[in-house]
């Protein structure tokens, strides 16, 4: 059952990816699979609906769970990392305060690889960040706050 979970993951990243312009070429290349099984999942074919509509579950959950599932779904950080991008539909800035020492413990547990350290200091990468707040847990010194942004990067909390 998880590799049909994984086909609806990537059902969905596929028809993401076409709303977005990307040919079905770099549908396959990005999404690791053959043109052949692109033009299926865009035609509807050779997938169940269920797996589909358990996918579509899983992207509707917190951004932590659902990149946790798909994580552990896919075996994969890469995999992981595009069908997370493709398919959430939320946006999220990352703010690192000058308390933050550098210790790298952000980059090593983010899977979504958006902090780097850059001069001692980590940097929060917002188009790649999923809100996960794993890094914000990881802190210790709780100097990273992440906040959700409307699409066009207004804050969400005020």
């Amino acid at each position: 059952m998880p590799k049909h979970i994984v086909s609806g993951l990537k059902y969905i990243a596929a028809v993401n990816l076409t709303k977005q312009g990307h040919s079905q070429r770099e549908i396959a290349k990005a999404l690791k699979i053959n043109r052949s099984t692109v033009s299926h999942y865009l035609n509807g074919r050779n997938l169940s609906w269920r797996s589909i509509e358990i996918a579509r579950i899983i992207t509707e959950m917190c951004p932590r769970d659902f990149l946790l599932l798909t994580h552990s779904l896919t075996q994969s950080t890469e995999m992981t990392r595009t069908i997370v991008k493709t398919c959430q539909q939320r946006k999220f800035q990352g703010n690192v305060r000058n308390s933050c020492i550098g210790c790298g413990l952000c980059v090593d547990t983010c899977l979504m690889k958006a902090i780097t350290l850059r001069d001692l200091k980590a940097h929060v990468d917002s188009e790649w960040c999923c809100g996960c707040l794993i890094c914000v847990d990881m802190c210790p010194t709780d100097s990273i706050e992440i906040k959700e942004v409307e699409i066009d990067g207004n804050d969400r909390s005020n």
